[in-house]
């Protein structure tokens, strides 16, 4: 089962929000979800417009979820830190990698 961490939409289509959730790939948009890990108001006053469970969030991405690209942007505002973290663990698997390829 492969995972994505997604926006689903929520409200009227002149007053949208979004929940970020944790979904199947083949899933509907704003169809059945594993997990709610926060929300996210686009007409919110922009200190208060998103909440987003940080740990939660990286508990799904270790266990192999893929983050579409709004929501990392998302989490890059409220935690950049995340997006470092995840950044260097990929550097390292590839120099892991090309260090392997480099010995055969």
């Amino acid at each position: 089962m492969a995972l994505v961490i997604r926006m689903r939409q929520q409200g009227a289509s002149n007053c949208q929000h979004f929940r970020i959730v944790v979904t199947e790939v083949r899933a509907p948009r704003d169809g059945r979800y594993v997990e709610k890990l926060g929300w996210y108001n686009p007409f919110g006053a922009t200190g208060s417009n998103c909440v987003l469970n940080i740990d939660r969030f990286q508990h799904w991405i270790n266990h192999g979820a893929q983050a579409s690209d709004r929501v990392l942007s998302l989490v890059n505002t409220l935690s950049p830190d995340v997006i470092k973290q995840m950044t260097a663990k990929k550097q390292a698997k590839r120099e892991k990698a090309r260090v392997q390829r480099k010995k055969k």
